[in-house]
């Protein structure tokens, strides 16, 4: 017995020396070892707070799936303001080729157009300031900025009428901008079910895209007599349920990640339990300092300077969000999304007056095609998950030796940057071409590159930049991004002065334009490639000096 008590006090000894030298790996094996392993799943956290995390996951997919993305919708509820009269004083009878009277509506279009414009570049232009709003006030807050923005664009759209159809302008773009903060809140849930963290992140990505699929629910309703006043009323008095979502199944500050012991958040009995997270953040930044977390230093190689590669976080600290900002990884990434978010917004907004001219103006022809692509957008919510388990299907795997959880996941997103970038390419080729029943393969090709392209965006940050400032990063390049997509508009005077209504030889521009987006896969390959042969180096270098024995028991 007393041999045996000895043997076990030397293993103890030998984990406690391992753990101090490498605290954050050997830790695990520490508490393992004590049967303390903490709980990574929520199906470990118990009963009552499982049924929380689910709840909140079905709420939140429902959330983006019937209110966040309904802006991008816009082809369906376009038609629906045409039959209404909407900026129809921009129509002008003019003289056809057969001395016929013929109705020139281009400038009806452009306004349209111009509408759906500013509506995106604020959706994507304003993230930046809601992505700090986000970071420092928390998710109470930001939910109740969401709820009061969508719902006073909600009631502007159902006030506005033919004489008030200005008020489309500020109605659509609160709409917007409401919307993506909902989605923003909603992307922290990933953090609840660990190994499933990217694929819920694009599945709610590509809830936000089929919810474009409403404005074509109220285009079915309005022709069956069910006024555009009526349903954007109705969407109005659904923020009952964003409050009441907000209150008992969402936090007050954030979902932190990994999930700690006896996390709880919302209100249970008429209290409130938010002051958890708080209190778990600040005891998770002393941690942070106290262990100084050398194996960050590997994880945040992406973030470097690639002429600095030896450089390295001495402090110990999470790395500023000025790094992150100057990194090539944010500048490819900003590059990649500028380009293809551009590409759909020209799309989008340019396709009932491209129906129009590729079915000689035919209203029924262009009803039947606008609800096909309307229907395809309900797609998205079954396409943006397959991007996700495209990034996960290495998580639960053994890692290699040296290498770290980070690299590996940014091993995985290469496939998925790569395959976005390929649908894009051949989304625009499509695109492009002006054969009518082609177009039904675009709208395919569209709504499933639009799910990658979103999903892949918001699970890319969170892999490759620090957590505590993925609110900053993701609205800093929305906002960027969105300075960009501001060139569909000359893009559409173009077409529309130059080029007299054929678009081309800008689509032509376009499809070339999205082979830059293959650059950022690139990059990323290449820097894991480095990662690798750098560690492999270092192991060889090990195993040719001479070999010194740790005197263990």
């Amino acid at each position: 017995m007393t041999q045996q008590h000895l043997f076990q006090a030397a293993v103890r000894m030998s984990l406690l020396l391992r753990a101090a030298k490498s605290p954050r790996r050997r830790q695990k094996k520490l508490q393992a070892f004590a049967g303390q392993r903490k709980p990574i799943l929520w199906r470990e956290s118990g009963v009552g707070m499982g049924l929380r995390y689910r709840l909140t996951l079905v709420t939140g997919l429902l959330e983006c799936l019937c209110f966040a993305g309904v802006v991008f919708g816009w082809a369906s509820l376009v038609f629906v303001l045409k039959t209404d009269g909407y900026f129809s004083d921009l129509c002008a009878n003019v003289t056809g080729p057969n001395s016929s009277q013929i109705t020139d509506c281009i400038g009806q279009d452009e306004q349209f157009s111009l509408v759906f414009t500013v509506a995106s570049f604020l959706n994507n232009f304003l993230s930046l300031p809601n992505g700090f709003i986000f970071d420092h006030f928390g998710t109470m807050a930001t939910r109740f900025l969401a709820i009061f923005l969508y719902t006073t664009g909600t009631l502007l759209m159902g006030l506005s009428n033919a004489a008030l159809s200005i008020l489309l302008f500020p109605a659509l773009s609160l709409i917007a901008v409401g919307g993506i903060l909902f989605l923003m809140t909603n992307i922290q849930v990933g953090n609840l079910f660990g190994a499933h963290r990217s694929t819920i992140i694009t599945l709610y990505n590509g809830a936000f895209d089929s919810s474009s699929a409403v404005f074509l629910i109220i285009k079915v309703l309005h022709e069956g007599s069910v006024s555009l006043h009526h349903s954007f009323i109705f969407l109005s008095v659904c923020s009952v349920l964003h409050i009441l979502r907000t209150v008992f199944l969402m936090p007050k500050s954030h979902i932190p990640y990994p999930i700690p012991d006896n996390y709880t958040y919302g209100v249970s009995c008429a209290q409130s339990d938010s002051y958890n997270v708080e209190k778990y953040e600040a005891t998770r930044e002393k941690k942070q300092t106290f262990e100084g977390e050398h194996q960050r230093e590997t994880d945040d190689m992406p973030l470097k300077s690639r002429d600095k590669p030896d450089q390295e976080d001495t402090g110990g600290n999470e790395l500023s969000f000025k790094s992150c900002v100057l990194s090539w990884f944010f500048l490819w990434h900003l590059v990649w999304l500028s380009v293809l978010q551009l590409r759909h917004y020209l799309f989008i907004g340019t396709l009932n007056s491209m129906l129009n001219r590729l079915t000689n103006q035919n209203p029924a022809l262009v009803s039947q095609y606008t609800n096909a692509f309307a229907f395809t957008q309900l797609c998205g919510i079954l396409c943006a998950p397959w991007n996700g388990l495209l990034m996960d299907r290495n998580k639960g795997k053994p890692l290699a030796a040296g290498a770290t959880e980070r690299e590996e996941d940014l091993r995985s997103s290469v496939l998925s940057l790569f395959l976005t970038s390929l649908q894009c390419l051949l989304f625009s080729v499509c695109a492009a071409s002006p054969v009518l029943p082609l177009q039904y393969l675009t709208f395919i090709l569209q709504v499933l590159n639009r799910s990658f392209l979103y999903g892949g965006n918001a699970a890319f940050i969170s892999i490759a930049f620090p957590a505590c400032h993925f609110g900053k990063l993701y609205g800093l390049v929305m906002s960027l991004s969105a300075v960009v997509s501001l060139l569909q508009y000359p893009c559409f005077t173009l077409v529309k002065d130059v080029l007299g209504g054929d678009p081309f030889f800008v689509n032509i521009g376009l499809t070339l334009l999205t082979l830059l987006a293959f650059i950022h896969p690139l990059f990323v390959y290449l820097h894991c490639r480095r990662l690798a042969n750098n560690r492999q180096k270092m192991q060889e270098v090990t195993c040719s000096d001479p070999p010194t024995r740790e005197v263990s028991l």
